[in-house]
């Protein structure tokens, strides 16, 4: 097979893969992948080579461009169902002078003539070198599973695309956007897990044009609004009804954005990580990323390395949940909960964010600042409040590190759906717990007013099903057949700083019901159960409204206006 040529093998009669394949370059053996690859015309391909450094394999990193036209290609990327490449050539390759960059081939690579680099950061250590080269990554058709593992590094930037805008009906290569585990799919369940797979999609594909028209008859269009808005918004609307049906398998493209420190670190943690995709893409992306900073990542695979720090990890996660599973024996009730529970909190919180606000107004040592703010009355501490938060006329104004000292611990039951959104927060500690349909599952209102119960439940019978059926065999991968639509647990600690900003932009009336709820939650419990009623003041823009309408349409509007604003 050609090296670095990426193919889809058919079963046998005998329900069996053929022997002994090695797909991508070495990275795979006895192994078959499940990505789509494109077809590029040769004018098409001598174009991309210049900004690709593949053209055939999932992950791959963008060169020779200018940093706006990466990052716009990102932010576009979340809201297209096109591949990065392809929306490449359609939609930003006529605004670009490519003239000058005819010579340029970045499928092979850069040469190795990095010596001060790898002086400096491989022989002496100094990891503040990595922090300094940054590179722009694509990682596409990428399971519900594997994006959260790709999302978990606070210190990289991530677009993904969003079950809101793109239709899941659609298929690459004929066939419906899940994820193929080979494992599976060479195992008694192949056949199985494909069939209940693709059923689910039926399902999902089937309801969703009659919603949409359910939308449209139960949220007229009003007269200002154009077509394009309101077409939007009632897609936007019925397809987060309908999100919840789909499987964790279901397939996203992820744009990354990161440091060569931060690679490496994201790298080490997906070599440890028990999910057989999760050190399949390492291995893809530590490949691509060589092409571009290579002296940064020598060491991911080094034995007395990066290979001896993913086995710590590794080994460290399996012994703890060796001696939890010990401890707790199967079957363990669990307690009934609520969406979101406020576990921890520093009942003096807001006076010690109070002391901190006046720190570097004084030469008073901490302590005694915080000795004086607990004499204060409520006006004089109101009053440092107010000076400190200043005239916030936007949620994106936000205050200074004072607001870092006061801290909650939530825990939180919501579907997997609305996990996605907030775990993409990065200024907090997030841990969470198998995706399983253990906890039941949530069904949105306008599903049953729009009478389509049994279909959805159907769905999350079959779901949970399939995850019994695997589970015994595949614990690490039965989680794809999970829908969004079933419960995580997951808890959150979080200071005041980073909750302001995320439960104002979570409660936003364009945002999904179920995240707005958790937002919306959090925010009472820091107001009423801590009684934290200063920092509860600070965060004016939290909306606490039950949203019924089109969720997305206020946005489109201003969406719209901006474009006609914006020069042609």
């Amino acid at each position: 097979i050609e090296q670095s040529r990426w193919l889809y093998i058919e079963k046998d009669d005998q329900n069996s893969y053929p022997p002994h394949i090695c797909v991508a370059s070495d990275v795979f053996s006895n192994v078959v992948s499940a990505y789509i690859s494109e077809e590029w015309s040769d004018d098409e391909a001598d174009v991309l080579r210049r900004y690709f450094t593949n053209l055939d394999q999932p992950v791959f990193a963008l060169v020779n461009l200018p940093e706006v036209v990466k990052g716009a290609l990102f932010a576009r990327y979340s809201r297209s169902a096109k591949s990065l490449r392809r929306l490449f050539l359609d939609e930003f390759l006529g605004d670009l002078d490519i003239e000058g960059d005819q010579t340029i081939d970045a499928t092979i690579g850069l040469e190795h003539a990095e010596t001060l680099y790898h002086r400096i950061f491989f022989e002496y250590g100094d990891d503040s070198v990595a922090q300094l080269g940054g590179v722009h990554l694509a990682c596409e058709q990428a399971s519900n599973l594997l994006t959260k593992v790709l999302e978990w590094g606070r210190l990289m930037s991530y677009l993904e695309q969003s079950t809101r805008y793109i239709s899941y009906d659609s298929r690459l290569g004929g066939r419906y956007r899940y994820y193929r585990d080979p494992e599976i799919l060479n195992s008694s369940f192949g056949t199985r897990y494909v069939g209940d797979m693709d059923r689910i999609f039926d399902i999902y594909s089937e309801l969703v044009p009659p919603l949409q028209d359910f939308v449209r008859e139960s949220f007229p269009k009003h007269p200002d609004d154009s077509d394009f808005v309101y077409r939007q918004a009632v897609k936007a609307k019925a397809f987060d009804a309908v999100r919840g049906l789909l499987p964790a398998a279901a397939l996203s493209n992820v744009g990354i954005y990161g440091t060569g420190q931060a690679y490496e670190a994201l790298l080490l943690r997906m070599r440890a990580h028990p999910l057989p995709e999760s050190r399949m893409y390492a291995d893809l992306m530590l490949g691509e990323l060589r092409k571009v900073i290579p002296s940064f990542l020598e060491r991911v695979d080094l034995e007395d390395r990066g290979v001896v720090w993913s086995q710590y990890l590794e080994n460290s996660r399996e012994d703890t949940r060796d001696v939890v599973e010990a401890l707790l024996p199967e079957g363990t009730s669990i307690d009934p909960a609520p969406v979101v529970r406020l576990v921890d909190f520093d009942p003096e919180g807001e006076n010690k964010m109070i002391a901190s606000m006046m720190y570097a107004h004084t030469n008073l040592p901490e302590e005694q600042l915080q000795r004086r703010v607990s004499a204060m009355n409520t006006e004089d501490k109101m009053a440092i409040v107010r000076a400190y938060v200043g005239d916030r006329t936007n949620r994106r104004h936000k205050p200074g590190r004072a607001l870092e000292r006061p801290f909650y611990r939530f825990d939180v039951l919501v579907d997997y759906g609305a996990f996605r959104d907030l775990q993409r927060h990065r200024m907090l500690t997030m841990e969470w717990q198998p995706l399983s349909p253990t906890h039941g599952y949530t069904r949105p209102e306008l599903v049953d007013a729009a009478g389509m119960t049994r279909a959805f439940d159907e769905v999350m019978e079959r779901s949970a099903s399939l995850y019994d059926a695997l589970l015994e065999d595949f614990p690490d991968q039965a989680s794809y057949a999970v829908s969004l639509a079933y419960k995580i647990r997951f808890n959150v600690n979080i200071n005041a700083r980073s909750a302001m900003h995320l439960i104002e932009l979570r409660t936003t009336p364009q945002g999904h019901p179920s995240y707005r709820e958790v937002g919306q939650e959090m925010y009472r419990l820091i107001k009423e159960e801590a009684g934290h009623h200063l920092v509860a003041e600070m965060m004016k823009f939290v909306d606490l409204t039950d949203e019924t309408d089109l969720e997305r349409l206020a946005s489109e509007r201003r969406a719209e206006q901006k474009r006609g604003s914006s020069p042609q």
